[in-house]
C-alpha cells in the first residue's frame, strides 16, 4: 500500500503541523506533499521527511507574505501527480484537500476547519487592513466557495480535529465526520519547581486570535506577561502594550518548552478550532486561562486545568485572571490530562481508522 501525506504549506509550525509530524511518524516512509515548506522552521520530527514542494516554492517573500498567494494554491495543489499512490492522506485548512485523485483511490481528509478566509471572513478579513485586498477577496468569495465545495467532494472520509469542527464540516461540506483529537507529544515538556510569576501567550500574532484582548487587560492588571511568536499584529500590539508586557518574537522549541515549564498559567483568548498549547502547558504541568469558546472547551476543564471565562473582552479576562490567582491547581492532576492527548493516542486512533474503514 503506497500512502502520499498532503498539507497545505510548512511555512510555520503551529498545531495542523504537529500533526504532519505525527503522521509522518506513523507513515514514515509517506512523502509529504505541501505547496512549500520552509527548512529553518520545521520541527526535529519532519528533518528527515522526504518533502516535495510545488512551484511555488521559491516565490519571492514565501517566507513572510505566503497568505498573499492564496489564489495559486489551489494551483499548486493540481499540479501533483499522485496516481501512483493507494491511500492520499490529507492534513488541510484550506488547499490540501484540493489534491486530485485517480479513480480507485481513497483519500482521507484530516480537516483543521474548512477555509477560514472563504466562510468566516468575518474574523479572517481584520488580516488585511488593505482595503483593495478587501474588495479582492470579497469578488472571488464566489469562485473560492464553489472550489471548496468541489474539492470537498473529492474526499472519502473525514476526520474532525475537534467536535467544534465535526459541526463546521457538517454544516458547511454536509458531511459526517470522526473526531480524532490532534496530539501532544508529552515526552518533549517538562515540569519545573521554579515556576516564575509570568503569564504567557506562545501564538502566532494574528488578529482573530485576539491576543489585544490579554494586553489591554494586562495593561490594567500591572502584572508580567510575555508574549512568544511572531506575525502580522504584532505592529499594533506593541503600539498599545506597557511595560509589564514582553514581546519575544520567534523562540525556538526548546525555548518554548521552557516558557511553558515556568510560566505562572498560559492565556488563551482566542477562538480556536482546537487549539494544541493549552494542552502543551499541560503537559508542562502548566494551567490555563482561555476563552470559552471553540476547541478550548474540549481541552481544559475550569476549576481542575485551567479557567474559562465566558465573555471575548478585557474584563472577562481581568475577573479570570483574579479567579485564577485565588486557587490553586494540581500540576499532577493536569499531566494526566495531558496525556489523554498524547501522541501514542493518537497514533493509536489513526491506525485503528484506517483497520476500521479496510484501507490497510
Amino acid at each position: 500500500m503506497k500512502i502520499a501525506l498532503v498539507h497545505d504549506y510548512l511555512i510555520q509550525m503551529g498545531g495542523a503541523e504537529r500533526v504532519v509530524s505525527a503522521l509522518h511518524k506513523i507513515f514514515s516512509n509517506a512523502p509529504i506533499y505541501t505547496a512549500a515548506a520552509l527548512s529553518k522552521k520545521l520541527s526535529d520530527e519532519l528533518k528527515d521527511a522526504d518533502i516535495k514542494t510545488s512551484f511555488l516554492q521559491n516565490w519571492p517573500y514565501m517566507d513572510k507574505e505566503f497568505r498573499m498567494y492564496f489564489l495559486l494554491y489551489p494551483f499548486a495543489f493540481s499540479s501533483f501527480n499522485l496516481s501512483q499512490y493507494d491511500l492520499i492522506f490529507s492534513s488541510s485548512s484550506a488547499y490540501a484537500k484540493g489534491i486530485n485523485k485517480r479513480k480507485g483511490q481513497i483519500h482521507v481528509c484530516y480537516c483543521h476547519t474548512p477555509a477560514r478566509f472563504i466562510w468566516m471572513q468575518e474574523e479572517y478579513l481584520p488580516e488585511k487592513n488593505n482595503p483593495l485586498l478587501k474588495f479582492v477577496l470579497a469578488l472571488l468569495t464566489p469562485y473560492l466557495k464553489s472550489w471548496d465545495l468541489k474539492t470537498a467532494d473529492n474526499v472519502d472520509h473525514y476526520i474532525a480535529n475537534s467536535n467544534y469542527v465535526k459541526e463546521r464540516i457538517k454544516k458547511i461540506y454536509k458531511r459526517d465526520s470522526v473526531v480524532i483529537y490532534p496530539p501532544v507529544n508529552c515526552a518533549r515538556f517538562k515540569t519545573s519547581t521554579d515556576v516564575k510569576g509570568y503569564f504567557l501567550i506562545l501564538s502566532r500574532l494574528l488578529h482573530y486570535k485576539r491576543i489585544d484582548i490579554a494586553v489591554k487587560a494586562f495593561n490594567k492588571l500591572k502584572i508580567p506577561l510575555k508574549i512568544a511568536g511572531e506575525g502580522p499584529a504584532i505592529g499594533e500590539l506593541k503600539s498599545i502594550a506597557n511595560s509589564n508586557i514582553e514581546f519575544m518574537g520567534y523562540v525556538s522549541e526548546q525555548k518554548a518548552v521552557e516558557l511553558l515549564s515556568e510560566c505562572k498559567a498560559l492565556v488563551f483568548p482566542g477562538r480556536e478550532d482546537f487549539g494544541i498549547i493549552p494542552l502543551e502547558a499541560a503537559a508542562s504541568g502548566r494551567p490555563t486561562i482561555a476563552f470559552n469558546g471553540g476547541g478550548a472547551r474540549e481541552t481544559t476543564i475550569s476549576g481542575k486545568t485551567g479557567v474559562l471565562f465566558n465573555l471575548q473582552n478585557e474584563e472577562s479576562l481581568i475577573n479570570a485572571v483574579n479567579q485564577f490567582n485565588a486557587m490553586s491547581f494540581n500540576s499532577y492532576e493536569i499531566i494526566e490530562h495531558a496525556k489523554k492527548f498524547d501522541i501514542s493516542v493518537f497514533e493509536k486512533k489513526i491506525r485503528g481508522f484506517i483497520n476500521e474503514i479496510k484501507i490497510l
